[in-house]
């Protein structure tokens, strides 16, 4: 796989990674009733305080726009992490699928937590057990999707 068609292949991947993410994550909500997690609307704010960027509207518009761009960014997000994969693929990273998904996961977890983390989103350190697997079934989820695809989509 040439890195050109690796970065694309994992791109889509990632894509579709992001899909099951999102599926797994509200059929979690729905089977528990939870509610939707305001983290990435309150990372938009804090990255756009910390920038300098003023999100514009009333309550309810400036609302709906850090939904917005806190869903678009996880989009961003899942298909770059999907990205590193097909690159790593591409250049000769070929662990065993479960592993690889495994991986790309935690890969995931860690690059979306941190940032949250950093910005004082929230706080690792008290999140409960039910916390941990409401976060980490999903994106175990995304990351077995999006070595599946990668390695799919690999015809070398």
């Amino acid at each position: 796989m040439n890195k050109w068609r690796g970065l694309a292949a994992g791109l889509a991947a990632g894509a579709a990674g992001t899909t099951a993410l999102n599926a797994v994550t509200y059929l979690d909500m729905a089977a528990r009733g939870r509610p939707t997690s305001s983290t990435p609307e309150d990372t938009v704010e804090k990255l756009a305080a910390k920038v300098g960027v003023v999100i514009p509207g009333d309550e309810g518009t400036r609302k709906n726009r850090l939904t917005g761009i806190g869903a678009l960014l996880g989009l961003v997000a899942g298909s770059a992490v999907g990205g590193a994969l097909g690159l790593a693929r591409a250049f000769g990273f070929r662990p065993k699928p479960l592993v690889a998904g495994v991986l790309t996961g935690v890969g995931a977890m860690a690059g979306t937590n941190a940032p949250m983390a950093a910005l004082g989103v929230t706080d690792l350190r008290t999140w409960s057990a039910t916390d941990w697997l409401s976060d980490a079934v999903p994106h175990l989820a995304y990351g077995l999707v999006t070595a599946a695809v990668v390695q799919g989509l690999d015809r070398d």
